[in-house]
């Protein structure tokens, strides 16, 4: 048998150190998490979020609906992000689509 001991150790050392360091990186996030926790488990902690108001721009009545047409390997959040929009929004505008099958050449509507 060749390698013997060293080469178990050249194998197997890599992954050993870094699942090492992934526990321990754990360890210290959740003890960081737990540190000035209340007592009490089952009080979420509050959270203070803000929301900003934009009105959209209004359609005139002269604007047409864009379509397009997808391509190989494209998702509606590739499109979303082409046209500057959200998945919900195409899938709104779309109501027969189906994001899971969706066929190249297809057709979709984008604004």
């Amino acid at each position: 048998m060749t390698g013997g001991w060293r080469g178990k150790a050249k194998r197997y050392g890599a992954p050993v150190a870094f699942l090492a360091a992934v526990t321990i990186a754990v360890l210290l996030v959740r003890s960081g998490l737990r540190t000035g926790s209340s007592p009490d488990a089952t009080t979420l902690p509050t959270v203070q979020t803000t929301t900003t108001s934009t009105t959209a721009p209004t359609a005139t009545v002269s604007e047409r609906p864009r379509f397009y047409r997808l391509r190989a390997g494209e998702t509606l959040s590739d499109v979303a992000i082409r046209f500057d929009t959200t998945v919900d929004e195409l899938l709104l505008l779309n109501p027969g689509i189906e994001p899971t099958s969706l066929e190249v050449g297809q057709r979709i509507r984008v604004n």
